[in-house]
């Protein structure tokens, strides 16, 4: 069953088709979500999994919506030695390839070619992040990435830290650089058929009801009662994998409220805005190789990359973060459209505007089910996720990437912290 049907399937069963009072909630049916789910099914915990959404993935999410399909979310099983989509996808039988190098690089400044003095001054500002973390000793004190930077002086910066913004997504003044310190690296996987399609797939099997955003969950009794649009459920426990933008904006009421030492932790992680703008090109492709990459990096504030015509595709993919992403996503596909049409014709040549089509913009910052793309720690807050992982009276978890250590801000972390969620409810006396 392809993950269209699977999800109409699953959006077509009321909240009550099965027992009212399942022994574990899950709220969330994105990696974390369906993670956890399917551990507790494997542990014998009946569990149901509410979904906002009308689609399984959450903020993995393979988008079919201009033909050829792209991941507009997650894309990357990183660090795929213990990444466990690597082994999840191996079960499936589907292929995960090494990452590919493309068709080539090209540097342009306000949409003309950057000159080769500047190109050279880039490259060698790019690695120093990598470098002073190296050596870094943020033990005593934690800084933020732009302090680390910031013996380079006014010009170069900027241009060390603006490859942040596709990356974190996020400012360098708003990143801790010792959670930047712990996060794992390793290899890093593709999955050509979606990376979306496949946390789908593994959600098959599941009591998942779509449309069911949940807006209040009350833990004051033995039980914990959570409500949505369709009713109320209850349960021995919860396991909340909601990003933490969302909680952050209130989106679900928490009685009583969550104590101080979690909203403390809630109050130390901020969400990125890493953003993809995929744009449909039919026709002409003006002899660039597939896989080509053009860089827009004029100002570091304004960083955009373009991934032209991927795997053969007819699309490019443009990709941006940090205010400029925030700043697109609140004015919406339109705009956004012809920024990036625009820039596009500066850098091929105006016949270029001929051949391009529609735009699809799933803006996660703007997205009332995500509030950005996935969680920054904030300078001098580096153990907040740690803390956010924390039970919450013996009933209540959240558990998402946010709350995955190392392995933060990606679908596999995000899996793994579901798991040991589940985990610790599976242990629980029903």
């Amino acid at each position: 069953m392809g993950s269209g049907a699977l999800a109409a399937g699953l959006a077509s069963r009321p909240l009550s088709a099965r027992a009212a009072e399942p022994d574990v909630i899950v709220i969330g049916a994105g990696a974390a979500g369906i993670a956890a789910a399917k551990q507790l099914q494997a542990a014998g915990r009946p569990t149901i999994v509410l979904e906002a959404r009308d689609r399984l993935g959450g903020r993995t999410f393979t988008d079919s919506s201009l033909g050829p399909a792209y991941d507009a979310g997650a894309m990357f099983i990183h660090w795929a030695e213990r990444n466990p989509w690597t082994e999840i996808a191996r079960e499936l039988g589907v292929p995960t390839p090494d990452e590919s190098w493309g068709g080539g690089f090209q540097l342009f400044a306000n949409g003309k070619p950057m000159v080769a003095s500047d190109r050279t001054r880039r490259r060698g500002a790019f690695g120093e992040i990598d470098r002073r973390l190296e050596t870094a000793d943020l033990h005593e004190r934690d800084l933020s990435v732009a302090q680390l930077l910031s013996d380079l002086g006014p010009d170069l910066a900027p241009v060390a830290s603006s490859g942040l913004l596709l990356s974190i997504g996020e400012e360098s003044s708003r990143i801790s650089a010792r959670d930047y310190q712990r996060l794992w690296s390793g290899e890093d996987y593709v999955v050509p058929s979606g990376y979306g399609n496949l946390v789908a797939r593994y959600g098959a099997g599941l009591d998942i009801r779509l449309n069911q955003p949940v807006t209040a969950i009350d833990w004051s009794g033995s039980r914990v009662a959570i409500t949505t649009a369709s009713g109320t459920l209850r349960a021995r426990a919860c396991i909340v994998t909601v990003p933490v933008g969302v909680l952050k904006a209130g989106g679900i009421r928490f009685t009583p409220e969550l104590p101080a030492r979690s909203r403390d932790a809630l109050a130390g992680i901020g969400m990125g805005a890493l953003t993809k703008i995929a744009l449909k090109v039919e026709g002409e492709r003006f002899g660039i190789a597939p896989g080509t990459t053009y860089f827009e990096a004029g100002a570091g504030s304004r960083l955009i990359s373009f991934e032209l015509f991927p795997d053969n595709r007819d699309l490019v993919i443009g990709y941006c973060g940090g205010d400029f992403a925030r700043d697109l996503s609140t004015a919406g596909p339109a705009a956004a459209r012809e920024q990036v049409v625009d820039l596009l014709a500066a850098m091929i040549g105006g016949e270029f505007r001929k051949a391009a089509g529609p735009v699809s913009f799933p803006a996660w910052w703007t997205d009332p089910f995500s509030h950005g793309s996935y969680s920054v720690c904030l300078p001098g807050h580096a153990n907040a996720r740690d803390i956010l992982a924390e039970p919450i009276g013996g009933k209540l978890w959240l558990a998402g990437e946010a709350t995955a250590g190392g392995g933060a801000m990606t679908a596999g972390g995000a899996t793994l912290a579901g798991r040991t969620a589940a985990a610790a409810v599976a242990r629980l006396k029903v």
